[in-house]
C-alpha cells in the first residue's frame, strides 16, 4: 500500500499487491466508496497468480480530500499518474458504477500498450441523465433529491441506499447481509462530503459516448437486469452498441452491487473473459 501524488500534488492512495512481473488487474470503485469494496475480486485474482492493484478516487476513502478536481477528467488523470508511477504494462482495467465511467474516460486516452482489456460492471457509460438524446435516462431531480439528501444528513442517505436499491435489499423476499451494509456505510463516511457531493455531476451527467467510440481493445459489459441505481436498458446494451470490440453479459435479477452479492459468479466470468 502507499500514495501516488498527482500533477496537481493530491495524494492518491492505492493497494498494488502480488507478483510485480504478473498481468496487472486495476480496479476502480463506485461512488462513494472506496477500494476495500473490491477485496472479493482482489483476493480472488490474487490467488489466480495476477498483480492486484486498487486506489481510492480523490475525496474518497484513503486518498486526499481535495478541494476540487471532482470530475471524470481528472478521475481519468489520477489514473494516468497512478499507472505511470507504477509502470503498469498491459494492464486489465475494472470499473463498477462511477468507477466504469473512470475506465471508460481513462482507457480511450490510455498511452500505447497500457491496457490490454477492459471490463465494466453496472457501469454509468454511456449518459445516466435524462436529456432529449437520451430520453430513456434518468430524470435530474433523482440527482437532485441525492445532493439534497447528502447534504442535510450524508450518513442516513448511506445507511438508505446501502440497505435498500444498491443491492436489492429492498426487493420482496431479499436475504439482507448487514455485514455488506456497514461496510457501505463505513467506506462512504471515510470520504468527504464535498468530493461525494460534485461526483453525482460527474457520474450522472458525464457522456461517454465518445470514450467508448475510442476504445480499441476488448471490453466486457455485465450488467443486472434489476440494477435500480443504473438502469440496464439505458447502459450496457447502449455501450456495446458504441464499443468496437465489446461483449455484452447480462444477469437477469441481479442488482447493482452484484460484485459483492454474488462475487463467486462474476469472478468466474471475468477469469474466464480474461483468459479467452
Amino acid at each position: 500500500m502507499g500514495t501516488v501524488t498527482t500533477s496537481d500534488g493530491a495524494a492518491i492512495f492505492y493497494k498494488d499487491w502480488g507478483p510485480r512481473d504478473a498481468q496487472p488487474v486495476v480496479f476502480h470503485h463506485g461512488w462513494p466508496l472506496s477500494a476495500d469494496d473490491w477485496d472479493a475480486q482482489m483476493l480472488f485474482f490474487l490467488q489466480q497468480g495476477y498483480r492486484v492493484i486498487a486506489h481510492d478516487r480523490r475525496g474518497h476513502g484513503r486518498s486526499e480530500q481535495t478541494a476540487g478536481g471532482h470530475e471524470m477528467d481528472t478521475y481519468a488523470a489520477d489514473v494516468a499518474a497512478l499507472t505511470d508511477a507504477l509502470d503498469l504494462r498491459d494492464a486489465v482495467h475494472i470499473g463498477h458504477s462511477t468507477g466504469g465511467g473512470e475506465v471508460a474516460r481513462y482507457v480511450a486516452r490510455a498511452k500505447p500498450g497500457r491496457v490490454a482489456k477492459a471490463v465494466l460492471v453496472g457501469a454509468v457509460p454511456p449518459i445516466m441523465v435524462k436529456s432529449e438524446s437520451n430520453p430513456q435516462g434518468t430524470p435530474i431531480e433523482v440527482f437532485d433529491g441525492f445532493r439534497a439528501s447528502l447534504a442535510a444528513n450524508r450518513s442516513q442517505l448511506y445507511k438508505e441506499v446501502a440497505s435498500g436499491p444498491f443491492y436489492g435489499f429492498n426487493r420482496p423476499g431479499a436475504e439482507v447481509s448487514q455485514g455488506l451494509v456497514d461496510n457501505w456505510w463505513r467506506q462512504g463516511m471515510m470520504g468527504a462530503a464535498n468530493a461525494h457531493y460534485e461526483c453525482i455531476k460527474a457520474f450522472s451527467e458525464t457522456d461517454f459516448t465518445e470514450d467508448l467510440k475510442q476504445i480499441e481493445v476488448p471490453v466486457l459489459v455485465m450488467h443486472g437486469t434489476d440494477d435500480q441505481i443504473v438502469p440496464y436498458e439505458d447502459s450496457a446494451p447502449l455501450s456495446v452498441k458504441l464499443l468496437k470490440n465489446g461483449t455484452l453479459k447480462t444477469y437477469e435479477g441481479y442488482p447493482h452491487g452484484m460484485l459483492s452479492t454474488h462475487p463467486d459468479v462474476l469472478n468466474r466470468d471475468i477469469l474466464e473473459w480474461l483468459k479467452s
